[in-house]
């Protein structure tokens, strides 16, 4: 009865069931989705193939089925894209997508699923890739979340090269972070570059910014993450904004200044400014880790630790900490994120410094009457991790500081043998009494201005010229003029200056030999508009630490510690390699140096070059790339 059914009647019926197009009207909502599922079931049922027990679904209702849907697709899809534009289009192949795979589950069998989710998906995504792809960059510069997401639920139809279509989009997504970061900062450069508070902010903005994205969009996948990653550190290394010039070889190497603007930051948070007296400790701290948080992408790490130490430096010499707490923690911060070791051990050799000489303070108080009740305060530092020979500069002290400072160095002496106290008076600072027409104030001056100051102690009403006072203070000729400046300079709080001038200058440099100076019997503390008798003022704005060519001979000393720790590495790694390969060791280099900068390909060939001339290491005569180790 079955074969005679198929023979001669079912063949008819299911002849004319194709006809009736009944998939296209299904799809349109005209037909009761029951009548194909009983129609697929009467093909499973009644096929008289025992071997093949499938051959009559698949021949007359399954390839039929997916030959009517890529009819329908084909031509509704491109129809679609073109009316409504690749962000609309998207909405459409997602929602069709579901409606297939529902469609899928009710009329065909598990085994033709998984094919006809591919199918769907050759149909709706993959012959518009490439308008997918070309409309995705503008969804990263426009923050588009939502088709983002949408666009990474619809990436795994895109084809079976899914490695490759990763590598696409993830080099636009790099390109787009990394230009709309620049494009951001140079619109806002002239401000940033004065104000390295803007200049974080603006970072951690942009940071957060596409962190968000990556995490609301592409569900934190770890390549795009990396992406993420990748384009900051071309942000955070670039040197078309910002950059910071080293003399190398007598060539000019620019770098991203962005690691001393972090460095200052840094300083503004933790040193006694208005900015951090608006914030709150836990805000201050949160800050702090979001400048770690970037120094991870920065390249030239030393460069950030030398001027991080310098403003450490002066913070412990003022007392300007707005909380020593922090600045404690932040040493144990950067060194927990794998700064280099040398540097903090130093800073760590900085905080020890400062208890024991406060408590040398007290002992040699306690021992010497005379100097009992002052209020100096000397500060006996380790010279390898505060300052270095160069910065030393002669100046003629008061001659109450000359007595006491030989009352220190003889008990000094006394209680450690074989060590030598230099003194960096560029380093001091001190109050002095003023005292004129006005009134007497309290006067906080670098030991250089009370150097200058006390020239007009005896003679209070005279003018000295500036050849004078290089005699009277002993100070070199450029340390004056800038000493000299600051005091001609109109102090902000009180809108006049400490000395006046004849001629009037308008920098520095117009000082000159027979340049006259006078004490301003005007100067005065100015209050709500009215001029009080007493008070406090600070002249010392920014102490100096160093000499005039600070920054050249800082720059100097980066490079110059860049090739002494690249040396270092080399002969290091070729003396545990006993041979290796060029290639080889600059990879290593890479890995050992990381935390502390970035050597470029021509340095180290440079320094292999240096190290060959001097027998520490010697090439292979066979094989040129090979390195080997001279013992």
């Amino acid at each position: 009865m079955l074969l005679t059914w198929n023979r001669l009647i079912f063949s008819d019926v299911s002849r004319r069931v194709q006809n009736m197009k009944l998939i296209e009207i299904e799809r349109n909502g005209m037909c009761d989705p029951q009548l194909l599922i009983g129609i697929r079931d009467s093909y499973l049922k009644l096929c008289t193939d025992k071997i093949e027990k499938l051959s009559m679904y698949r021949n007359l209702f399954e390839n039929i089925y997916i030959d009517a849907t890529k009819v329908f697709y084909r031509t509704k899809a491109p129809e679609y894209l073109m009316e409504n534009g690749v962000e609309n289009y998207m909405k459409f192949a997602e929602s069709k997508l579901h409606e297939e795979d529902d469609r899928t589950a009710k009329f065909l069998i598990s085994d033709s699923q998984r094919a006809m989710k591919k199918i769907c998906g050759d149909l709706l995504v993959l012959p518009f890739k490439n308008n997918f792809l070309f409309a995705f960059a503008g969804m990263i510069k426009r923050n588009e979340v939502e088709n983002l997401h949408r666009f990474y639920r619809l990436f795994r139809f895109m084809g079976q090269n899914l490695d490759e279509m990763y590598a696409i989009i993830l080099g636009i997504s790099e390109d787009v972070i990394v230009t709309s970061c620049l494009t951001d900062m140079i619109a806002t450069a002239q401000t940033i570059v004065q104000d390295s508070e803007k200049y974080v902010n603006q970072l951690i903005d942009l940071f957060n910014r596409f962190s968000e994205l990556v995490r609301k969009a592409f569900g934190n996948d770890p390549r795009f993450l990396t992406c993420r990653d990748k384009s900051f550190k071309k942000v955070i290394n670039d040197k078309t904004i910002f950059k910071l010039e080293l003399a190398v070889k007598n060539k000019i190497q620019a770098e991203s200044k962005c690691p001393e603007l972090l460095a200052n930051f840094c300083d503004m948070l933790l040193r006694k400014t208005k900015l951090s007296k608006k914030l709150t400790s836990a805000e201050i701290e949160s800050k702090l880790k979001d400048v770690i948080l970037l120094l991870k992408y920065v390249e030239n790490k030393d460069v950030f630790m030398r001027y991080y130490k310098s403003h450490l430096t002066r913070r412990l010499i003022l007392e300007t900490s707005a909380d020593s707490e922090i600045d404690e923690n932040m040493v144990i911060w950067l060194r927990d994120s794998g700064m280099s070791a040398e540097y903090m051990l130093k800073m760590e050799q900085m905080f020890q410094d400062l208890q024991v000489s406060h408590v040398f303070n007290q002992v040699f108080k306690e021992q010497n009457s005379a100097v009992k009740d002052s209020t100096n305060n000397i500060k006996i530092l380790n010279s390898a991790a505060w300052a270095r020979a160069s910065d030393k500069i002669s100046v003629s002290l008061p001659l109450e500081l000359e007595d006491y400072i030989s009352q220190v160095e003889s008990f000094y002496l006394k209680k450690y043998s074989g060590r030598k106290l230099i003194w960096h008076h560029q380093m001091s600072n001190g109050t002095v009494s003023f005292l004129n027409s006005i009134g007497r104030f309290d006067l906080d001056v670098t030991t250089f201005q009370m150097s200058v100051l006390f020239a007009w102690n005896q003679r209070p009403n005279e003018r000295i010229s500036f050849g004078d006072l290089l005699l009277a203070t002993e100070l070199s000729d450029s340390e004056l003029r800038k000493t000299m400046w600051s005091l001609v300079s109109i102090v902000s709080m009180v809108k006049r200056s400490v000395v006046l001038c004849h001629p009037e200058v308008k920098s520095p440099a117009e000082f000159n030999n027979d340049t006259c100076y006078w004490v301003n019997d005007e100067f005065g503390l100015v209050k709500n508009g009215k001029v009080q008798k007493r008070g406090k003022i600070n002249l010392i704005g920014r102490l100096q630490l160093s000499t005039e060519k600070s920054k050249q001979v800082d720059n100097e000393a980066i490079v110059q510690l860049r090739e002494f720790r690249l040396q270092e590495a080399i002969v290091r790694i070729s003396k545990e390699k006993k041979s290796i390969r060029s290639v080889q060791l600059q990879s290593e280099l890479i890995g050992v140096l990381k935390n502390l900068f970035l050597p470029t390909q021509r340095m180290i060939k440079e320094q292999i070059e240096w190290l060959i001339e001097n027998n520490y290491l010697c090439r292979d005569k066979q094989d040129f790339n090979l390195l080997s180790y001279v013992a």
